[in-house]
């Protein structure tokens, strides 16, 4: 959606059918907090309702609501919605207690509560009105918010709201035969690829292969192409250099490498790839020479640390992280510890984007598809944190499925 054009809002119903697009799903079982800038909507947070435990004293989880919603600096008044079938029908409800909290440490904030909603499965509520005059139990049907004028306008843009991310089944667009010639390809490729970690030559030869998939968002359905760059997100260091140069470029990959000394002056190897990735070639084990770059040629660049947690550079290249992403979807579909590789990228990716939830479910297959896997293992423990990548926790660098300029 382009940043000129508007969305408005016309009453709840748009407000609370714009939430499963800002998601991409129909949460359940969740809090979501809106932040509002003057008449227009901002962030969007969505939050596991609390147990009863917390629910005794919700101070805390109010304070953590305020602390997501304090990286939006120009918020000055938030939205609440409670999406469940539990404990709402009779006032006060299950979560009055929890909204009242929320009241008070959002307004404390300078972020006053405009409205709370009250949305399940089939009929929705003002949470604070108990008058039923104006407010009769059940409430109204959840179909008003799915016919709403936002709703349809969204949907009209090319919007859509799928299932939530732990119901989505793994993608397995690879059987029978052709999976089997995809696995064996990886095989083929995983030797010569070993043989050359080291190898300077290599891995220039490598990043010219990625590079035209991060402008494409496509891979050729060649189960060779797609063996080699399934191989090649096996090697951790050109994994993690995949991702780095679709955030930051190409010279950043490079300054990386050279750091952390995945380099061994000694390996002379001619680099491989095949034919249709980057260059011609005809295979495994075909010679492509690839230049180096040129020493001082290339301005300092941030480091891989600060890259992978959103602290660099200012604003990312979310082109190339959108295209990898679709990349690493499909190469995900083969399973093993490549899908592993596959499936931790895309995680990064989705918390990058502030989408926690996606980036547990895809962080979570990843681990089942290779028990132990380090990077997903470690990406996993900051979303169960809650700690924000640094893109996503300023306005002017995160990433939007679309322009959310509502008024």
């Amino acid at each position: 959606m382009k940043p000129s054009e508007h969305l408005t809002v016309r009453g709840p119903e748009d407000i609370l059918g714009f939430i499963p697009h800002s998601l991409g799903y129909w949460p359940a079982s969740s809090l979501v907090a809106m932040t509002l800038q003057g008449t227009r909507l901002g962030a969007t947070l969505r939050l596991d309702l609390p147990g009863p435990e917390t629910l005794a004293d919700p101070r805390d989880y109010a304070r953590t609501v305020r602390d997501y919603l304090l990286a939006d600096e120009n918020a000055d008044a938030a939205l609440l919605a409670c999406f469940t079938n539990d404990g709402w029908m009779e006032p006060p409800g299950t979560y009055r207690g929890l909204l009242d909290a929320l009241q008070t440490v959002l307004g404390a904030a300078g972020m006053p509560v405009r409205d709370a909603w009250y949305v399940g499965d089939a009929f929705w509520r003002d949470a604070f009105c108990a008058d039923p005059s104006c407010c009769p139990l059940p409430g109204r049907s959840v179909q008003a918010i799915r016919d709403s004028m936002l709703n349809a306008e969204m949907v009209f843009r090319g919007s859509s709201v799928g299932p939530a991310p732990e119901d989505r089944v793994r993608a397995r667009s690879y059987v029978g035969g052709v999976q089997g010639r995809l696995r064996a390809a990886e095989a083929a490729w995983s030797v010569p690829l070993d043989l050359r970690r080291g190898s300077r030559a290599q891995f220039d030869a490598l990043l010219d292969s990625w590079e035209p998939l991060f402008l494409s968002g496509q891979c050729p359905a060649d189960p060779l192409i797609q063996g080699f760059f399934r191989a090649s997100l096996r090697v951790p260091s050109w994994r993690d250099a995949v991702l780095v140069m679709a955030a930051a470029g190409r010279a950043a990959a490079c300054a990386g490498a050279d750091q952390f000394g995945i380099f061994d002056a000694t390996c002379q190897l001619a680099p491989v790839r095949p034919r249709g990735a980057g260059v011609q070639g005809t295979g495994p084990g075909t010679a492509v020479v690839t230049p180096g770059p040129v020493p001082g040629a290339e301005p300092p660049v941030p480091g891989y640390g600060e890259i992978l947690l959103g602290l660099a550079p200012h604003l990312p290249d979310w082109t190339s992280m959108n295209n990898l992403d679709r990349v690493l979807e499909l190469l995900a579909a083969g399973g093993g510890q490549a899908a592993a590789a596959a499936l931790s990228g895309r995680g990064w990716i989705s918390w990058c984007r502030g989408r926690g939830s996606y980036a547990a479910a895809h962080l979570g297959q990843a681990l089942d598809e290779e028990p132990g896997y380090r990077l997903a293992e470690l990406m996993l423990e900051l979303v169960r944190r809650g700690t924000l990548c640094g893109w996503a926790a300023r306005k002017e660098a995160a990433w939007r499925k679309f322009e959310p300029d509502a008024a």
